[in-house]
């Protein structure tokens, strides 16, 4: 019988193979819809790591939670900024601010 951590790390590496493969075969026109999707992800993330944090079952649970934190939503703004400045790039008619 495997152990949670190992469960753990084989759905992990699965979903990480599973994503790629997916990531890789969209079109780049889909870029911008599936960074939306992306950050609406990301969003959730942060909450749930927000909630293993505020939990403080354990100092390794509060520090992995604060971790995911600063990882999703550095995540999560930097899709946004993506987002936006591809966006720009389909702007008719306006002259950009450089």
């Amino acid at each position: 019988m495997p152990s949670n951590l190992e469960l753990g790390l084989y759905v992990f590496m699965l979903a990480t193979f599973v994503g790629l493969e997916v990531i890789r075969k969209v079109s780049p026109l889909l870029h911008t819809p599936l960074m939306s999707l992306t950050n609406a992800l990301d969003a959730i993330a942060v909450v749930g790591a927000i909630v293993l944090a505020g939990e403080q079952k354990s100092t390794l649970a509060t520090v992995l939670g604060t971790v995911a934190i600063v990882a999703a939503t550095s995540n999560v703004v930097g899709g946004f900024i993506i987002t936006d400045r591809m966006l720009k790039m389909f702007r008719v008619g306006r002259t950009q601010k450089p």
